[in-house]
């Protein structure tokens, strides 16, 4: 199935007070090209990330983010140490002892902006990592299947062009016989204009040269034999941008083989209308995987 290189996709994950989010975008590129974001406590992950995305991504240019924060309704959840907490009171008590008095009276607020006496729950670092691979499997799966999703619409497209080219094709197909015979009467009508008695042996010469110079049998056998191409590599289940965008390239060299040749105006117009069809091509496969 044809894949595009344009895709977004999110993903969020919760475990206890943590939320993370995946974010991903790509665009087109002549090669896998990752940027990723990862927060310091994820660093570790970064080669199995790039692993794991480019198992599913062949090409494009990808931009791939990981958001990691305390969970919504856990902010304000206080997690105290209670050894720090009996350390600070029973550090105060004796400070009051050794003073033999007691000391300027002091709040519960003093003791909790007290360093270390409120903490947060420390991330389990491996299950988080864990969860992060899981949530970026679930990404990744999003990103393929709006790649496919937008690949079928470029492939209906492409179809769509390239059916148009084998008509024009067609035409020229047919229009050839009666441009050789147009072509023919037309030497013969100047050399009737210049000899009264022709050559016929030269005559045959010039019209078999006119003939082979005009002959765009080839041009139209092979513009045929890439668009049967085209259209097989459009249902392979292979990265096939790249093969798209060469066969592209060798269809508009036809076609410019074609426009050079031609002697007729209709034959002129097929011309430009392959090249307009193979430009509109080109531009769409740009953005195939």
């Amino acid at each position: 199935m044809l894949r595009s290189m344009t895709a977004y996709a999110s993903h969020d994950s919760v475990l206890e007070d943590w939320s993370l989010t995946w974010e991903l975008r790509s665009v087109n590129h002549r090669f896998l090209d990752v940027s990723l974001r990862l927060p310091d406590a994820f660093r570790f992950l970064e080669s199995d990330v790039r692993a794991r995305i480019g198992a599913s991504l062949r090409r494009g240019r990808v931009e791939c983010t990981l958001i990691w924060k305390k969970a919504e309704g856990t902010a304000g959840v206080i997690s105290l140490n209670a050894a720090r907490l009996r350390a600070v009171l029973d550090s105060a008590k004796a400070v009051e002892e050794q003073a033999g008095r007691s000391l300027a009276p002091f709040s519960a607020l003093d003791v909790l902006g007290w360093p270390g006496v409120l903490e947060d729950r420390a991330a389990d670092r491996e299950r988080l990592g864990a969860l992060a691979m899981a949530s970026l499997d679930e990404v990744l799966v999003q990103a393929v299947t709006a790649r496919e999703r937008e690949g079928e619409s470029l492939a209906a497209l492409l179809r769509e062009r390239l059916l148009q080219i084998g008509e024009c094709v067609a035409r020229v197909r047919v229009r050839m016989p009666e441009v050789l015979r147009m072509q023919r009467e037309k030497l013969q009508a100047k050399i009737a204009e210049v000899s009264a008695r022709p050559d016929a042996d030269r005559m045959e010469q010039e019209l078999v040269y006119w003939a082979q110079k005009l002959d765009v049998a080839e041009e139209m056998d092979r513009l045929s034999a890439h668009v049967e191409e085209f259209l097989r590599s459009l249902d392979t289940a292979e990265s096939v941008g790249r093969r798209l965008d060469f066969l592209s390239q060798e269809m508009n060299r036809e076609a410019n083989t074609l426009g050079s040749k031609s002697s007729d105006i209709e034959t002129t117009r097929a011309a430009m209308e392959i090249k307009v069809l193979i430009e509109q091509i080109r531009e769409q496969v740009q953005n195939v995987e």
